[in-house]
């Protein structure tokens, strides 16, 4: 029985890093109906300025809040100076966003990997690890994890839900014909919604790579995991995200532990997808939208 509850509480820890990834997926998902597939690699871009920043002596909230600044500024320039003007292309299409998203992912690889090494690196925590919140069901870094997710989130819902500047990004999102007419700038709203997805994912990543240390390619389960999340709680619902990597989270560890073994939990994160595709393509809270002819 504890060694479940420990499965079970560490999944709900991996949960937290999956419903940054997945919110950060969907936020972009729901401004452009298109999906980021360079979303992993621009936050373990971030995680490693955090980490030059610490190994140069920034103390780790410090270099924790500069990398944010400079994840929003990345994707925000991202949309502004790279998508704005390919969606402004005469023959631009779904599949030219695609190559381009691929093209992104490449280049923050290599890039990473030229500029930091491709060495496995470890990733210093703010949790101390024998602080008394920890325990033999949860570390204290994974207790951190979770507690930092919800703060995040929190963040998230109430810019949204009570700010002018996150009401309008919601209406520019939903109906930007509309949007435009009442005055608002829907292109700086989409600018602010892939800056805001890139914080999201800087979160992400730098609570992560503590527990899967930090490497070029340390995210491409965390991404696969998180795009199944999305799309498990709704790609079009920012609330969904969440609780489908909160449950993505469990069940990919519970799977691993009791079912078919740690070494195929991804293939976990894959039945997922299809399912989901197949079964219910909205997702759990996701909205049906049904077109008459």
């Amino acid at each position: 029985m504890q060694a479940f509850f420990h499965q079970l509480l560490s999944g709900i820890a991996d949960g937290a890093i999956y419903a940054s990834v997945a919110l950060a997926l969907v936020m972009i998902f729901k401004a452009t109906h298109q999906v980021n597939f360079a979303q992993g690699e621009m936050a373990m871009f971030s995680t490693y300025i955090a980490l030059a920043l610490t190994q140069a002596g920034v103390p780790y909230w410090v270099a924790f809040v500069v990398t944010l600044v400079f994840s929003f500024v990345v994707g925000l320039a991202i949309q502004r100076l790279l998508l704005r003007r390919i969606s402004r292309l005469p023959h631009a299409s779904e599949l030219t966003a695609v190559v381009v998203f691929i093209g992104l992912l490449i280049i923050f690889n290599g890039l990473a990997s030229f500029l930091f090494g491709s060495m496995v690196k470890e990733f210093p925590t703010p949790f101390d690890p024998a602080a008394w919140y920890g325990s033999t069901y949860l570390s204290s870094h994974e207790v951190g994890m979770i507690v930092m997710t919800l703060i995040v989130l929190g963040i998230v819902f109430a810019f949204f839900r009570f700010t002018r500047l996150g009401l309008a990004m919601r209406a520019a999102a939903e109906n930007p014909q509309s949007s435009r007419l009442v005055g608002i700038k829907v292109g700086w709203m989409l600018a602010l919604g892939w800056g805001l997805a890139a914080v999201l994912g800087g979160v992400a990543g730098m609570m992560a790579a503590h527990k899967v240390f930090l490497e070029p390619n340390m995210m491409a389960g965390v991404i696969l995991y998180g795009f199944a999340a999305a799309l498990l709680g709704g790609i079009d619902n920012p609330w969904g995200a969440p609780i489908g990597g909160f449950l993505v989270g469990v069940l990919v560890n519970l799977a691993g532990a009791y079912v078919v073994g740690s070494h195929l939990q991804q293939a976990i994160a894959l039945v997922v997808i299809v399912a989901v595709l197949v079964f219910k393509p909205s997702g759990l809270f996701g909205r049906t939208v049904v077109v008459r002819l």
